[in-house]
């Protein structure tokens, strides 16, 4: 699968625990989007633009209202980075 450094970046950072944070405005639509690490910092990577683009190739999913996680297929779809814990 061909992923953008973007899209490498933000999926990398949910594979550590990250989360995808979502706004829906009065249409029912998401409107805005913050991608944040497991200490809670934004990453500026998670733009709406890639955001769509993992969620229509199923890398994140959402149940319940929740911020957006990654999946296991998003899992096997991030590249190894020397920094992994």
């Amino acid at each position: 699968m061909n992923l953008s450094k973007r899209e490498q970046r933000v999926l990398h950072a949910l594979a550590q625990g990250g989360e995808i944070r979502h706004l829906r405005g009065p249409n029912g639509k998401i409107q805005r989007v913050q991608c944040v690490n497991r200490e809670g910092h934004a990453l500026a990577d998670g733009t709406l633009a890639v955001f769509e683009r993992l969620r229509r190739l199923r890398f994140v999913r959402s149940s319940g209202g929740r911020p957006y996680r990654i999946t296991s297929k998003g899992l096997s779809a991030v590249r190894a980075r020397p920094d992994n814990r």
